[in-house]
């Protein structure tokens, strides 16, 4: 299976943007799924989840600005970014687990000018 992020741009802060993961397989309405994101310098640290029962979770600097969310009959996850911060500079990565391995697909830059 292989995914696809895709939304990325820049933005002024306060913008929003909305990330897109797809998937080679119908995956993402029973996988868990992941948004994850890695700036420069820095270590890769997890964002957001979604579970295949629809529960999420957020990472405490993401929560109440950015919302996970998919669309089953499109095969593709989301990540909704409002109130972004130059922080959220990174490049963003969707991610899953098939058949016990995980599953990066290429990131997309998301760049929040000051």
């Amino acid at each position: 299976v292989q995914l696809q992020a895709f939304g990325g741009g820049l933005v002024q802060t306060g913008g929003s943007l909305r990330l897109s993961c797809g998937a080679s397989r119908r995956i993402i309405s029973s996988n868990v799924m992941g948004w994850y994101r890695q700036a420069p310098g820095k270590e890769r640290e997890w964002v957001a989840r979604i579970t295949g029962g629809g529960s999420t979770s957020y990472a405490d600097f993401v929560r109440g600005r950015f919302t996970i969310s998919r669309d089953n009959a499109k095969n593709t996850l989301y990540l909704q970014m409002n109130s972004l911060k130059p922080e959220d500079t990174a490049v963003y990565y969707c991610k899953t687990m098939y058949w016990g391995r995980d599953i990066w697909g290429p990131g997309t830059q998301v760049t929040v000018s000051s």
